[in-house]
């Protein structure tokens, strides 16, 4: 009866259109076969590879015979891993064999080939051979608001739609894709694939700063930047010849990976965790692979190599960052990444400092002095119990003249040498400073390599620059910097960890000076050199300081001014190569502490391609040789479009990964994406303008039955909106959506104490205020171990790992949410308050008014027949409920206004939160 079903059902596959390897075949090897019979199969012991052409020509004859055998010990796949092939996937194995269908190489492997047809033509075809047919054209209104969320992440108010209904529809695409909105909306997902957030993760989950980095995301989206210079900055902009702030900046995707802060962890185990978190994320992001998988063996699945995995692996091994992070705030590598009005005002303050010195240069040319030069200003304390009460982050410096052994200066909380604190001391003729939280894990130690001279009086000095690194810890003997050993080198706590007071007692030795800066070493030299040996700057200094001194004074004063603005500007991790290169090795089954053979930075084979280098594997990427990068762009694009891609696994293009619906469509998209310059936008105006787009999404019956989830794409696109949407376009109704952007990130409405169940020591939710509670979305802060919950009860990524598929569920939570979040809530409150001011005199007016608002449309007679309803029912609730109506109306900071009757107030604001929680208004129709 077995061999009968297959037969019939062989019958009915050689009706369909030919077989085709990797459309066909593939998959059921791949789903079915490849676990042992794949790229891992020798590690498995497993003698038969059904991935590699030539052996499964070979094993051919079996194969049939071992699916179709009636002894369940012969019988493939074995009953034991739990799988069992179809009769229909039975029957297509069999007439591969029997046919000798040509083998392909995987389509995602071969380079895209373009097809002089429209998005339109190729998907009427697929429609005409399922017996299908397109839908007709959504309305004019339904379209305008349906593009301007796919571009700009936000509905067209009413105000906007009326304008636009005259438009001509490219015409309002092009007003949308010129909106700073829209890179706002193209960096909310980019934000999901390079894993950004505002905190490290982990237990301790401490706060992080890299803006700056979103904010580079979302201009280049809106500058349109070429989306191959896009790739090569995040992946190297640090390596480009013309490498800028802006291309260093972009290197953070690579360091938006969580960081462990914790005391205790092995550190070299956390550098290979972050390492191979870049592996995965880059891998996932730009070229569709799970590259991942092949970490501790070969690939089961996809033709990479667990030695091709530590290739790639070498890119990124480089980096100079430790396995520890720091607890508090940015680890190095660092930038500095001051914003256009920070750089502004930092030219305005250079500009007013060199002028003032020109004026001093024309007052002291001729000056001469003698004696002593201590022209610098800053803090200078002996023994006031507060002196040297600067922490790790801090700028100091400390000089003394020294004859012998003994402590130059001390602050620290015991007698022991070991203690915390800050010491600055001479032992055994060597120098030694040393700022210490833990003595033997969490400290920054450095001794002079060469003992002082014995018997006369020696001027020294240390200078620290605040980075934590003992690098930056520089010992100068006599004006000259000395030649240190580092002992430890890193920082990672302050001494005021965790709030806790720092006590502590303060030594020091007479005479010293203390400064609120770190010298420089021109300035060190000449706290020591003779008159003769002084640089001509520093003698001209030394002139301008004693002809004017309370000019010379006001220009210090300037100069430490503009370094605390400085100190000011936030910082970003980046990338950077360490300048002795590291070694790489592939690690025995995944393990850091078990290192195997030496490899070199290379890509897997089946990629194709050679690049011995991080640049060069950025200008890979972007190759046209590379048969990827594109294809996985643009299937992204089409996925924040259609809600699903063309290839529904946008992480994985791999074997595993789903046969793309229009593999044609997709490819030719792909070289038009490459040849029109990678341009974004015009990628994104191309499909919005199709007929494929432009479709009505109303589902009829045999849609349902046929396609139910529209991956034929006979209707339009209709999804519920994504998680920073929903909450966006209910501000942007309210009139309260503040569109300031880029910029800090922001702690919006959240339950109170929500972190209180997750946090550790003094890490606590600080409410926002003013107009940061109603920015976007995208600029809310992100904590990884307590995500914001609105966001994540509507599905949004957890940025623990790279998401570049979306996921949409439906639960009653999200209902409540909507109900009740103070967030939503206040949001109706204004809808309702629009209603009354901006409708008109009468109920039906401000009725019509409050559907245009929230769903882009005016109501219906029965819709309105049942709001009339419910505003009458409200109107006699809060009449009767006093308290509930103050307490309806108090929600969130923005005060009603008091020029509304409150009853009327609530009664239209609850009648505004019936809207904004149907469906229709969170959803792209």
């Amino acid at each position: 009866m077995r061999i009968l079903a297959i037969i019939a059902t062989l019958a009915v596959s050689a009706a369909e259109p030919g077989l085709e390897f990797n459309r066909d075949v593939r998959p059921i090897l791949s789903d079915r076969c490849f676990v042992c019979h794949g790229p891992d199969a020798t590690s498995k012991g497993v003698p038969t590879r059904l991935d590699v052409e030539a052996d499964a020509r070979k094993a051919a004859p079996k194969i049939v015979s071992r699916i179709t055998s009636g002894h369940s010990a012969m019988r493939m796949p074995p009953a034991a891993t739990g799988m069992k092939l179809s009769e229909r996937e039975i029957a297509t194995l069999t007439k591969w064999v029997e046919l000798g269908t040509p083998w392909q190489k995987h389509w995602a492997f071969l380079p895209p080939v373009r097809h002089a047809r429209t998005i339109d033509s190729f998907v009427r075809e697929r429609l005409r051979r399922e017996g299908l047919t397109p839908s007709a054209e959504a309305g004019k209104e339904t379209l305008l608001r349906r593009a301007a969320l796919d571009i700009t992440g936000l509905a067209p108010t009413p105000a906007e739609l009326g304008s636009a209904v005259s438009l001509p529809y490219e015409a309002w695409l092009d007003r949308l894709l010129a909106s700073p909105r829209y890179g706002e909306r193209m960096a909310a997902r980019w934000l999901d694939a390079a894993r950004y957030a505002d905190t490290n993760g982990y237990q301790f989950d401490g706060e992080r700063v890299m803006w700056r980095w979103r904010d580079y995301v979302i201009e280049s989206f809106n500058k349109n930047k070429p989306y191959n210079r896009f790739v090569m900055e995040q992946i190297a902009g640090d390596l480009l010849p013309d490498a800028s702030f802006e291309s260093r900046l972009a290197t953070g995707f690579n360091r938006n990976h969580r960081g462990n802060t914790e005391d205790g962890i092995i550190a070299e185990e956390y550098a290979v965790e972050y390492v191979v978190d870049r592996v995965e994320t880059t891998s996932a992001a730009f070229l569709g692979l799970t590259l991942g998988c092949a970490r501790c063996h070969n690939h089961k699945y996809d033709p990479i190599t667990q030695k091709e995995f530590y290739q790639f692996f070498a890119y990124f091994n480089n980096v100079p960052e430790r396995g520890r992070a720091m607890k508090y705030g940015n680890s190095p590598p660092l930038l500095v990444a001051p914003t256009a009005a920070q750089r502004a005002e930092l030219d305005r303050r250079d500009e007013e400092i060199r002028k003032l010195e020109a004026g001093l240069r024309r007052d002291s040319a001729n000056t001469k002095v003698t004696g002593e030069w201590y022209p610098f200003v800053g803090r200078q304390e002996t023994s006031d119990p507060k002196a040297l009460d600067f922490d790790i982050e801090d700028r100091f410096s400390i000089l003394a003249n020294v004859q012998a052994d003994g402590v130059i200066a001390s602050r620290k909380s015991s007698a022991s040498a070991k203690s915390k604190g800050i010491q600055f001391f001479v032992r055994n003729g060597k120098v030694h400073f040393q700022m210490n939280n833990a003595y033997d894990t969490d400290a920054l130690r450095v001794v002079t390599e060469r003992a002082l001279e014995a018997g006369r009086t020696h001027l020294v000095a240390v200078s620290y620059s605040g980075t934590r690194m003992a690098e930056d810890a520089r010992i100068y003997i006599d004006g000259q910097p000395a030649k240190t050993v580092f002992e430890s080198d890193t920082l990672y706590r302050p001494f005021r960890n965790a709030g806790a007071k720092f006590v502590s007692t303060f030594q020091s030795a007479p005479g010293i000076r203390l400064y609120s800066r770190d010298l420089s070493a021109d300035e060190m030299a000449a706290t020591f050199a003779a008159r003769a040996r002084l640089s001509e700057v520093q003698t001209n200094e030394l002139s301008f300081a004693a002809n004017q001194p309370g000019l010379w004074s006001e220009i210090i004063n300037k100069r430490e001014e503009r370094e605390r603005f400085t100190r000011t500007f936030p910082t970003a991790m980046v990338m950077g190569e360490s300048a002795v290169p590291k070694k790489t090795h592939l690690l025995i089954r995944g393990a850091y502490d078990k290192p195997g053979e030496e490899v070199r930075p290379g890509l897997p084979a089946i990629l194709g391609g050679s690049a011995p280098s991080r640049l060069e594997l950025a200008k890979w990427m972007v190759d046209r040789s590379n048969p990827l990068t594109a294809r996985v762009f643009v299937n992204r694009v089409w996925q924040s479009i259609f809600g699903v891609g063309l290839v529904k696994t946008a992480e994985d293009f791999g074997q595993q990964g789903e046969w793309p619906t229009h593999p044609e469509l997709l490819d030719t998209l792909a070289v038009d994406f490459m040849e029109s310059g990678w341009d974004t936008k015009a990628l994104m105006k191309k499909i919005l303008l199709s007929e494929t787009y432009r479709q009505s999404s109303r589902a009829t019956p045999e849609h349902l039955a046929k396609d139910p989830d529209n991956r034929l794409l006979a209707r339009g696109p209709r999804l519920r909106l994504s998680a920073e949407m929903i909450r966006d376009v209910a501000l942007q109704q309210a009139g309260l959506l503040h569109e300031r952007l880029g910029g800090p990130s922001v702690k919006p409405y959240q339950p109170d104490g929500l972190w209180k169940e997750v946090i550790m020591q003094d890490i606590y939710y600080v409410q926002s205020k003013g107009s940061d509670l109603y920015r976007r979305g995208l600029y809310t802060f992100w904590k990884r171990t307590s995500a914001p919950p609105m966001m994540m009860n509507f599905d949004a990524s957890q940025r623990e790992a790279c998401m570049v598929r979306e996921n949409r569920t439906n639960t009653p939570l999200q209902a409540l949410n909507l109900m009740n979040d103070v967030t939503f809530l206040e949001a109706a409150r204004f809808v309702g308050q629009r209603m009354i001011l901006e409708g008109g005199a009468g109920i039906e007016a401000r009725l019509r008014h409050g559907y245009r608002i929230v769903l882009g449309r005016y109501p219906k007679a029965k819709e309105l027949e049942i709001v009339r309803a419910s505003l009458s029912y409200h109107r006699d609730h809060f009449a009767s409920n006093p308290k509930k109506l103050e307490a309806y109306l108090s929600h969130g900071d923005s005060a009603p206004d008091v020029s509304i009757d409150k009853r009327e107030l609530a009664a239209y604001a609850a009648v505004a939160s019936l809207l904004m929680n149907t469906d229709e208004a969170i959803t792209k129709e």
